[in-house]
């Protein structure tokens, strides 16, 4: 077994070569994505698992238990192999965060030694730069787009199942190549996996298609319970905790329902709150989207300890219903400028 590289300085931005280097140089990985996973977090974390093995690496996935449970959507991804407990050799491992734009959006402690070595790969535009090296790329339309891009500068083969990742990613993060993101990278990127053993028809089943009864029930709730507050162009809806108990859904199936409050014609910015039943620091969690761009969600979001996307964002937090409604629609008109 080689010896990892030498530790460079904290916070060192790296070019696709520098991270190249890094995956031939070291022998072990651990790699993990944010908490709440999305498809472009799990499919970034399943193609890197099978790159690094297949350039015979050891590579171990890390997601906390409390992550599965996943949506419904993702659960066809071959994640079998994912550790929820850190491996005894976690010292010697390079640990490659992905898709994550703050190290807090994995709040697990073992992965904060100040002596760990840290790869971080993302495209979030608020990415703190937490890693030993740090691969962010805002122009890119996914994490997964960067990974295919390292992947074809070592000269690796693009498996259909290595594929299958990617384009999950991909197509969930560009919402089916409806959103801003999608540029002409991210078409190359889709007809290059389709060549290489992609089921299109297949994955678009299975990812939009294989909808719990339990999940239906849930969105008529939502969806009953909207809210349009004119005053501020916020439309928002709610779920409760009696919602998943009355249903029996759980928060695995809440993945996808605020894009029915962002299809509401006039509504400047989507909102999604709901109860967390994980029993976790925070009482609610809340998904917001912006609708036209002109609104920045994620910098709502940070002033509230989360994070994401300029048109998509979220965070958690304990104020109540009512005073979240308030906040938004403040921090709404603001950006807007409406008095």
């Amino acid at each position: 077994m080689g010896e990892a590289p030498a530790a460079v300085a904290q916070r060192t931005n790296a070019t696709l070569t520098d991270v190249v280097e890094e995956l031939r140089t070291a022998d072990r990985f651990l790699l993990t994505t944010h908490e709440g996973p999305d498809g472009d977090a799990l499919g970034s974390l399943l193609a890197t698992h099978k790159l690094l093995q297949q350039l015979g690496k050891d590579s171990v996935m890390f997601l906390a238990a409390k992550e599965f449970p996943l949506p419904v959507e993702y659960r066809f991804l071959p994640l079998e192999e994912v550790f929820h407990e850190p491996p005894v050799d976690l010292v010697d491992r390079v640990v490659v965060f992905l898709d994550c734009g703050n190290i807090d959006r994995m709040p697990v402690d073992f992965l904060r030694r100040d002596e760990a070595r840290i790869l971080n790969i993302d495209h979030h535009h608020d990415n703190t730069r937490f890693g030993t090296l740090n691969l962010v790329d805002t122009r890119a339309s996914c994490t997964a787009e960067i990974l295919y891009r390292l992947a074809r500068l070592l000269d690796a083969e693009i498996t259909p199942e290595i594929a299958t990742a990617l384009y999950v990613a991909l197509v969930t993060d560009t919402g089916r190549f409806m959103y801003e993101n999608t540029g002409p990278e991210a078409h190359r990127m889709a007809a290059e996996l389709i060549e290489a053993g992609v089921d299109v028809h297949d994955i678009y089943r299975r990812l939009y298609e294989r909808v719990p009864l339990e999940k239906l029930h849930l969105v008529a709730r939502a969806i009953d319970r909207i809210q349009r507050l004119d005053e501020c162009r916020l439309a928002v809806t709610y779920i409760s905790a009696e919602d998943y108990n009355e249903t029996g859904a759980n928060e695995s199936l809440t993945e996808g329902i605020i894009d029915h409050v962002r299809a509401l014609e006039g509504a400047e910015v989507a909102g999604m709150i709901r109860d967390k039943t994980d029993g976790g620091a925070f009482a609610r969690k809340v998904s917001l989207r912006s609708a036209t761009g002109r609104v920045d969600v994620s910098a709502i979001a940070q002033r509230h300890g989360g994070g994401g996307h300029p048109r998509a964002a979220g965070f958690s937090t304990d104020l109540s219903y009512d005073e979240l409604l308030a906040m938004l629609c403040t921090e709404v008109k603001a950006q807007l400028g409406i008095s």
